[in-house]
């Protein structure tokens, strides 16, 4: 589904009150004041701030008001952890009245959770991934039918400030969105790390073999990024017939045992596991 982003700017957004501000709630935040969002229109529910979210309270951010003493807010941002959401959601249902839009970037949390304990809401859910921390993320999303053009629109503008987003109809697809971009950056890292182990078992100093790999999977995923090629064909211009690209690949890619089969059993397994948290 596209969505017109154009508009990148978040000076127009009315008030945006931002319900935990740890890690991710603080890149986000990050992210949208870069792109112009006033503090005075930010409102943050956080018990443990930030020296830096602190500081924005000075510049006019309203930090943990009390109940009842903001009105008016637009957009609810849920950036919790899912385990809190049920004490949490009863406590920040009355910010959320008739046509306040809620994104909630909870793991694992559907929308009916979410509109059983706001009704009035209009809901998007959204899965993004760790890169967001530093603009790079990949975020999926999934609107209520309460949902307006307008409301997707913000929803998108917010969550385009952490990276590149993408909107699905069907929520039931999210277990395997979970599985693939918002815990694929872990199978990333651990890729790093094994080359660096198999560096060294080849015979090279830890330390090199550690900057090696993590210089060559930043660098390659650096140019798949920015290449219009597809990953299969940049795999293939590194491989020449018969060279040492090619005798890796062949046990990388063998039908059992390879990568392929591998990532298929791992990404099932988080899957599975995305689905029995949702309940």
């Amino acid at each position: 589904m596209t969505i017109n982003s154009e508009n990148t700017r978040l000076d127009d957004i009315g008030i945006l009150a931002l319900i935990g501000a740890g890690k991710m709630g603080s890149a986000m935040l990050e992210g949208w004041l870069a792109l112009g969002l006033d503090p005075r229109q930010v409102v943050v529910i956080e018990p443990h701030p930030s020296p830096e979210i602190v500081a924005l309270s000075n510049k006019g951010l309203v930090l943990n008001p009390p109940a009842g003493a903001v009105a008016n807010i637009a957009t609810v941002v849920l950036a919790v952890k899912p385990q809190v959401a049920a004490d949490l959601l009863p406590k920040v249902a009355p910010m959320a009245s008739a046509g306040t839009l809620v994104v909630s970037i909870m793991a694992g949390k559907a929308i009916s959770f979410l509109k059983a304990a706001m009704p009035k809401a209009a809901v998007v859910r959204a899965m993004p991934n760790t890169p967001a921390a530093i603009g790079r993320g990949m975020t999926v999303a999934v609107a209520s039918a309460e949902v307006t053009g307008e409301q997707r629109q913000r929803a998108h503008r917010l969550l385009a400030a952490s990276g590149a987003v993408e909107w699905i109809d069907d929520e039931q697809l999210m277990d395997a969105v979970t599985a693939v971009s918002g815990s694929g950056p872990a199978y990333v890292f651990l890729l790093a790390e094994a080359l660096a182990k198999a560096g060294v078992a080849a015979g090279l100093p830890a330390e090199l073999a550690a900057t090696l790999a993590r210089e060559t999977v930043a660098g390659a995923g650096e140019l798949l990024h920015r290449s219009s090629l597809d990953a299969a064909t940049l795999r293939q211009n590194v491989t020449s017939p018969g060279g040492t690209t090619a005798a890796a690949l062949s046990v990388l890619m063998q039908d059992d045992g390879g990568l392929d089969p591998l990532m298929a059993e791992a990404v099932a397994a988080a899957t599975r596991r995305s689905r029995e948290l949702a309940g």
